[in-house]
């Protein structure tokens, strides 16, 4: 497993009436996570679609324990589960600024030959690379 932790604060547009994070803005901070844990091994999603790859999202699972709220600082924790195939999982945790753990989630991407629009099997050098740290 690979670990990646990112700071983000919740915005004043990101909340609903009870002043809480609106629930279906963790899909994009979750994203934000996997952008940056990506990062951090030297690729970017850009790079990928460079190199003809998509990575469409095929599962999203969330399990909701506390609110966010405007303002606060949160943690997110992504973490890559096992080395990819034709998927790539990302497992999350978002903590606040009080180490409360606020939700866990997982997602499934696939890659995708951009040419054929076909599922494919993962970019040998990510795969390399993941085998070389985890």
């Amino acid at each position: 497993m690979y670990t990646h932790k990112i700071k983000l604060r919740v915005r004043y547009a990101e909340t609903d009436q009870m002043k809480y994070a609106y629930y279906g803005v963790y899909a994009q901070y979750f994203e934000v996570g996997r952008v940056e844990l990506l990062r951090s091994l030297g690729f970017s999603y850009k790079k990928l679609e460079e190199t003809g790859y998509s990575l469409p999202v095929v599962n999203y699972n969330i399990d909701y324990k506390k609110p966010a709220f405007y303002d606060d600082e949160l943690t997110i924790e992504t973490t890559i589960v096992q080395i990819p195939t034709l998927k790539i999982m990302f497992s999350y945790k978002t903590f606040n600024s009080y180490g409360d753990l606020l939700n866990t989630a997982e997602t499934t991407l696939v890659f995708v030959d951009m040419k054929t629009g076909k599922p494919c099997h993962s970019p040998k050098v990510l795969t390399e690379k993941l085998q070389s740290i985890l």
